[in-house]
């Protein structure tokens, strides 16, 4: 009997969970990658804690997680980071903060510390490093034109992958050379094209063959020569397959790693490297960091300074030059 009770309060606190989760999709109007972080590290709270109800989230239960995410390593006695241990406690935060709003008894939120994450490790691509890359797309058929208009926007506009994916090609305005996109929270803001980025767009556009309202595309002849080698005598035109040609954002990563290799580049290069270049070419060339934060979209400036820290090295450059230049050697 007393199994049977603990089931049903754990369809509960399920139940609740399920809620939150719709709360988050409508109310809050967080991005489905947001919803579904969220429901894996509830999941996994869930499923250590083996609680039936709210009232059970104590103090002691949170402290032994935190003392679990910490020490916890996976079959290759790999742990967790800081920063992903922190999202566990976020998310749980989030979801008491749910609870007391419904008035369910539970442990109040702000008695939940986030802790403080180490500083980010930036990695970015000096000026000749991504010159080399962009340039190792350097043919004339499709797929060349497509990547190199590709990474030409991501350094331009400094956006991220969601974004570039996500355009379509009506909403691209060449002579202005500004572009809506929705980022993060459904915010849009207006991007910039440089001179650069504009002549690939102009060259690959006028490649386009297909009807897809997508920016980037598949390769859809290279798709139907596949397409008819695997299949056998089916005969396609680049028109024939113009559905779902929309590029993913695992395409566009293993795009920018393709090219960045072929150029040479031993870093790890992704597409958000791309993005870190942008900002930090923008603050070491005199940008001010406000200006930064509006191109990049970010909600708070905390987010920007991150970059910071990575200009800061010109500082011993300027020391160097400038200072006690009077002086007798």
């Amino acid at each position: 009997m007393k199994h049977e009770t603990e089931k049903i309060q754990k369809s509960g606190i399920e139940r609740l969970k399920t809620q939150f989760l719709e709360y988050l999709e409508i109310e809050k109007n967080r991005s489905q990658k947001t919803i579904e972080n969220y429901s894996r590290y509830l999941r996994v709270f869930f499923d250590w804690a083996k609680i039936a109800k709210p009232s059970e989230i104590t103090d002691e239960l949170v402290r032994n997680f935190r003392l679990h995410l910490s020490r916890y390593k996976d079959e290759n006695g790999k742990g967790l980071k800081k920063a992903t241990q922190g999202y566990y406690v976020i998310a749980l935060r989030s979801f008491l903060k749910y609870l007391a709003k419904r008035d369910i008894k539970t442990l109040i939120a702000e008695k939940v510390e986030i802790g403080k994450s180490p500083a980010r490790e930036i990695e970015f691509l000096e000026p000749e490093e991504v010159e080399r890359i962009i340039g190792a797309a350097s043919g004339i058929d499709f797929k060349s034109l497509r990547d190199r208009a590709m990474l030409e926007m991501l350094f331009s506009a400094g956006m991220r992958v969601s974004e570039l994916v996500s355009i379509n090609r009506d909403k691209l305005n060449l002579g202005s050379g500004e572009l809506s996109v929705r980022g993060k929270g459904d915010k849009i803001r207006v991007v910039f094209i440089s001179e650069s980025a504009k002549k690939a767009l102009e060259t690959y556009l006028d490649k386009r063959m297909d009807i897809d309202p997508a920016l980037f595309v598949r390769d859809v002849k290279g798709l139907a020569k596949f397409e008819n080698k695997s299949r056998g005598s089916i005969n396609r035109t680049p028109t024939d397959n113009n559905a779902g040609l929309r590029l993913t954002p695992r395409s566009v990563q293993r795009i920018v790693k393709y090219y960045a290799a072929k150029a040479g580049i031993v870093k790890d290069v992704h597409p958000h490297t791309l993005r870190h270049s942008f900002a930090t070419d923008l603050l070491i060339n005199g940008a001010d960091i406000r200006s930064v934060q509006a191109m990049l979209g970010h909600s708070s400036i905390t987010t920007t300074q991150i970059y910071t820290h990575v200009t800061n090295k010109q500082l011993k450059e300027v020391h160097q030059a400038f200072h006690g230049r009077r002086r007798k050697k």
